[in-house]
């Protein structure tokens, strides 16, 4: 699996690559690109320039034009202590090895690049069996090109995958690697599906949202618990659960794995059982970071996910996470221009469609800012579901509390 870099390391320089097709905005494309310097600096890597190429579709040899590519190369050749280009999509096998031959240097894709975190951050033996079938499928289309990187065994961010001190170039070898990675996965989804239903009927809450908007803070918040939480992507990939009483009403809350746009389809098979916390949730605290400027496209990511693991029609509260880092440009009472994203406040944005459609609450879950005013929502939401559970139920918890339930 991918191993972190050593502190004493100096950290590799990347530069970044996308293409702007006529259905996206400048604006969006450097937000897209702004999230792909992110993750490289997650893998731990200094990204140094961007390139993007505007064509009415990505080019199915090259995925940038011909000019482009040769372009970058020029620019690789002046800058020689850059190691890795890495592109915003993913990448055909038969697109890498074209600019490979072209840029004479590693590349990644941001599949690959999303998988190299995944693995770095897997802890339990869960989340690397789930990241490893993850890699093998990505790898093995490109199997021929990926094993020798493998083979040179460099440092920094390259895509260091499972095995990689053997040449496994036999297909077969990786394809009964991959039948095994499902068999066991197989297994551990059994056991926590018997986990699961050992939890008995309790109320069952899941945090869902995009990666980095405050997940596992609010966890903590609520729960009174350490849950790691730090300023990077992907910092929760194991699934935890605790035991949360607010006022006399026992539930239990999930933190998941955050979403990202353009999520690997590996990673989205692979981490089935993670994504079941959510479709057996009574309720989804749908978290999302107020403070981002593409907060609405991150809401879409998660909406359109969810859609795709069948989870719709459930009970969503909307959680209008980081309000202490928001900020605004506040209009004069005599500009008549339209209001925009960047000139509305709280409030505008409290009376906006965001707060219309679901429930919904804007919160700090950093300085617990209306932290009161959410546990109410949140204890109203609970109560509707246990009700129905515990209809003469004579226990009452005084006081709240937290139990560790970790998977």
């Amino acid at each position: 699996m991918g191993e972190l870099l050593s502190t004493d390391k100096e950290l590799e320089k990347v530069v970044v690559v996308a293409v702007r097709t006529p259905d996206i905005l400048e604006s969006t494309v450097n937000e897209h690109l702004d999230e792909l310097e992110f993750l490289a600096e997650t893998a731990e890597a200094v990204p140094v320039k961007r390139f993007v190429q505007s064509l009415t579709m990505p080019d199915n040899r090259t995925y940038v034009g011909s000019g482009k590519l040769l372009e970058i190369a020029e620019y690789l050749s002046i800058h020689e202590d850059i190691s890795t280009v890495i592109f915003d999509d993913e990448l055909s096998p038969s697109q890498l090895k074209n600019i490979e031959r072209t840029l004479k240097m590693q590349v990644l894709d941001r599949t690959s690049l999303i998988l190299l975190i995944f693995a770095r951050r897997a802890r339990t033996a869960h989340a690397k069996t789930q990241v490893e079938l993850a890699q093998y499928q990505y790898m093995l289309p490109r199997l021929t090109r990926m094993w020798t990187h493998l083979e040179r065994q460099r440092g920094g961010i390259n895509m260091r995958g499972p095995g990689e001190t053997e040449l496994e170039t036999d297909r077969r070898i990786i394809r009964d690697i991959i039948a095994k990675l499902k068999e066991d996965l197989k297994k551990i989804d059994r056991q926590m599906a018997t986990q699961r239903k050992n939890r008995g009927k309790l109320v069952r809450v899941a945090l869902v949202g995009y990666t980095n908007v405050g997940k596992s803070t609010l966890m903590n918040a609520l729960s009174k618990s350490e849950v790691f939480a730090e300023n990077k992507l992907f910092a929760t990939l194991d699934t935890t659960v605790r035991k949360v009483v607010i006022g006399n009403l026992p539930f239990l809350l999930t933190d998941t794995v955050g979403f990202i746009r353009k999520l690997p389809h590996h990673l989205v098979e692979s981490f089935k059982s993670t994504l079941d916390e959510v479709r057996e949730a009574d309720i989804l605290l749908h978290v999302v970071d107020i403070s981002h400027s593409g907060f609405e496209e991150q809401i879409e990511v998660v909406s359109s996910t969810l859609r795709e693991i069948d989870d719709k029609d459930k009970p969503t509260i909307m959680v209008f996470n980081k309000v202490d880092a928001f900020s605004h440009i506040v209009k004069d009472e005599d500009d008549l221009t339209p209001a925009t994203r960047a000139n509305l406040s709280i409030d505008d944005l409290k009376k906006s469609w965001m707060a219309k459609e679901t429930p919904s609450i804007f919160i700090s879950a950093l300085n617990k800012g209306n932290f009161d005013e959410f546990k109410e929502m949140l204890y109203k939401e609970v109560m509707k579901v246990h009700v129905t559970r515990f209809p003469y139920n004579d226990f009452l918890y005084t006081e709240t509390g937290e139990e560790d339930i970790d998977d």
